[in-house]
């Protein structure tokens, strides 16, 4: 036994990362920063970038400053504007993939269906969707959380004629000009694609279950002397980075309700509602009944201009059912449409799946979660051997950079490593 353990410690640990996305790229990058190199990315699509790869919905962007929103040790002084879109952002990623020379080590098309810890050899099996079997020392999910489309369970939907899509899976052969289009739901991805298209369709109805606090987006275009700035002196973007920071780490404080800066916020939010839109049914339509952080505070400039324009009309009774060619809402409300896109996010409370994970003595993940799932500092669970988990349970930000949580993580997995 000393002699296999002597030689294990001699030998570069096997290691296993699931996902070529934001937390994929960070570990791999860091990896190789530390001098370990053993190590291979499993990606289910063709392509690096993640979330960022597959939401390319009109208006897909960012809700965190672009500065902010990237690798501390792989700074991008040339920013094109405060809060970057979709494109430019996965652009970053592919850069920061081919700067470190990353791609080599992933394996694309290659789905893991299912994952369990050999007690006996001490390894980590995976098996793809394609029955390969893949052995591992350490297995590192970088799955993250906003992956898997939601999709509501609504009677009649398989009946629909006419096109439907889930915005993370845009249909660009569908041209929504001249359409009646509904949107079901109202979450982030909405409030960026439906100023876009809105004056393209014919009819939108939007499709409201509950409304969402909003607050303006300071965001802007840089300057070429701005960027020339940040790129002669690093330091001055190093400084702006962490200005970022501090700026969005204070706005921890107003998800404290009836703190000094909640009720500031809801001021701003409720001012920009009042303001922005005239009507006043469609001010109480678009009014939260709950206090503000309760959910996730969401930034737009033009999403309740669009929602004024004449073709648009947003929808707030729950839906009962869908035929063959329209929405019928529990008002007995007719609404015909011949496109559905569904705005209603991921399933992201449901980590990992429809991975099953198998630790010790046949536990699963899923059994092992059946009350909620959590993870110490969100990375790893006991009975789960040399696993790791990036962008884990409650390491998700309302207020700040998501990179900033996922370098952490990184980091300590390093050092376990």
């Amino acid at each position: 036994m000393t002699n296999q353990l002597d030689t294990r410690h001699r030998t570069a640990p096997r290691i296993a990362i699931i996902g070529a996305g934001v937390s994929g790229l960070c570990m791999s990058i860091q990896l190789k920063k530390a001098g370990i190199f053993s190590f291979t990315i499993y990606e289910k699509s063709n392509g690096i970038g993640g979330t960022w790869r597959d939401n390319t919905y009109p208006g897909a962007g960012c809700d965190v400053p672009s500065h902010l929103y990237s690798f501390s040790f792989e700074p991008k002084t040339d920013w094109s504007q405060k809060y970057a879109q979709q494109p430019e952002i996965l652009q970053y990623l592919e850069q920061c993939a081919r700067k470190y020379g990353i791609v080599n080590h992933i394996h694309f098309n290659t789905q893991i269906i299912e994952a369990y810890f050999d007690e006996v050899e001490g390894v980590w099996r995976l098996c793809t969707c394609a029955g390969e079997i893949i052995v591992a020392d350490i297995l590192i999910s970088g799955c993250g959380q906003l992956n898997r489309p939601r999709y509501p369970n609504i009677t009649g939907l398989d009946t629909f004629e006419g096109t439907k899509f889930h915005s993370a899976r845009w249909n660009h052969q569908h041209d929504l000009a001249g359409k009646s289009v509904a949107v079901i739901g109202n979450g982030a991805s909405a409030i960026q694609f439906i100023p876009r298209i809105a004056l393209k369709t014919q009819k939108l109805y939007l499709f409201q279950r509950s409304a969402n606090w909003l607050i303006p987006k300071a965001d802007r275009k840089y300057t070429h002397f701005e960027q020339w700035v940040f790129h002669q002196f690093p330091v001055i973007a190093k400084l702006y980075r962490f200005f970022l920071y501090l700026q969005m780490e204070k706005n921890f404080g107003g998800f404290f309700k009836g703190s000094w800066l909640n009720k500031q916020i809801e001021k701003i939010a409720t001012k920009q509602l009042f303001r922005q839109v005239n009507d006043r049914r469609l001010q109480e339509v678009l009014y939260p009944n709950y206090p503000i952080g309760c959910k996730r505070i969401l930034i737009s400039n033009d999403y309740y201009t669009s929602l004024q324009s004449s073709n648009v009309e947003v929808v707030t009774a729950p839906i009962e059912q869908v035929t063959s060619d329209c929405i019928i809402t529990t008002d007995g409300q007719s609404h015909p449409v011949d496109t559905i896109i569904f705005a209603t996010g991921f399933e992201a409370t449901s980590f990992l799946a429809p991975m099953r994970v198998e630790g010790l003595l046949n536990m699963t993940l899923e059994t092992v979660w059946k009350e909620g799932a959590q993870a110490y500092l969100g990375v790893t669970v006991s009975g789960f051997p040399n696993f790791f988990m990036l962008f884990g349970p409650n390491t998700s930000l309302g207020h700040n950079s998501i990179i900033f949580m996922i370098e952490c993580q990184v980091s300590y997995i390093v050092k376990c490593i």
